[in-house]
């Protein structure tokens, strides 16, 4: 395990041991909030590093790697609703593949074909990234999609 994944897990097992739980809706105290932008920090380093090495080092490419990191997202959702995995082990495991998978779907779009990409560049890619998460939220504030106020401290 390199470094950036030391560091995460060492932040995750100091955290749960400080406060008894990793739910981000149990973030209410100021050192919870610093555990928590830690680990943000570290996934973001983590998640990008780890699509690179799929799609570049091990040279798989762009589609690839979104498919495994997609599908992998999938499975954990399945693990959730259907087999009543924990949630929050869930969220965090989701959470670290979604930067895999938005660096490799963006490089997808960006690339040019010869480099395995569609070629949009990252001006496109960017609008076409603004465009969805614009529309994204716009439809769950005009269909007031809020999340039930649960507590999830598992």
């Amino acid at each position: 395990m390199d470094k950036i994944g030391v560091l995460f897990k060492v932040n995750l097992i100091w955290w749960h041991s400080q406060d008894g739980t990793l739910s981000i809706r149990a973030i209410n105290t100021r050192r919870r909030e610093y555990f928590y932008w830690l680990a943000i920090l570290v996934t973001f380093a983590l998640g990008t590093a780890l699509g690179d090495w799929i799609s570049e080092g091990l040279k798989w490419g762009y589609l690839a790697a979104t498919s495994i990191f997609g599908g992998l997202i999938l499975l954990t959702a399945i693990a959730h609703y259907k087999f009543k995995a924990n949630t929050v082990a869930c969220f965090w495991v989701a959470y670290i593949l979604t930067r895999p998978l938005g660096a490799s779907i963006g490089d997808f779009l960006s690339h040019s074909v010869r480099k395995g990409g569609l070629g949009f560049g990252t001006v496109n890619t960017s609008l076409v990234f603004l465009i969805i998460i614009m529309a994204l939220v716009i439809y769950l504030t005009l269909s007031d999609k809020t999340p039930d106020r649960r507590n999830y401290n598992e």
